[in-house]
């Protein structure tokens, strides 16, 4: 929750390539107070059933800029595990690199301030990525 002195960060991801919530990809939240400052880690969680995580750390008073890490290769080795066994004759994503997925992990960075709520979803596909602020 947000205070006249700190914002709040919330997320969620949406696998659009199968139009589902992603479920159980691991978020660590980093924050630093200013252009020049060094990243503190501040901790993380996982994405619930409904691709939200609703327990990141608080933000500390005076940060400016926060980055949010998205470990999506476990899911993505996760998911093509479950699609084989679902259809044992599909084909494995191409081009996806050698451990199975193009995009091991997406690192999202802004500019917060004071007072203000940022909602950032991340909608996710095997090969592209695309976020914004929500609400």
């Amino acid at each position: 929750m947000s205070t006249d002195t700190t914002a709040s960060v919330s997320t969620h991801i949406l696998d659009t390539s199968i139009g589902r919530p992603a479920e159980g990809v691991a978020i660590t939240l980093a924050a630093r107070a200013g252009s020049g400052a060094a990243w503190v880690a501040l901790g993380g969680s996982a994405t619930d059933a409904d691709g939200r995580c609703k327990d990141l750390p608080a933000l500390p008073v005076g940060t400016t800029h926060v980055r949010l890490d998205f470990e999506t290769e476990a899911y993505f080795l996760s998911k093509q595990n479950q699609q084989a066994e679902a259809q044992q004759d599909a084909p494995a994503n191409r081009d996806s690199g050698p451990a199975g997925a193009f995009f091991p992990e997406v690192a999202i960075t802004f500019a917060v301030q004071p007072g203000e709520h940022y909602h950032v979803p991340l909608l996710l596909n095997p090969f592209g990525y695309s976020v914004y602020r929500g609400s």
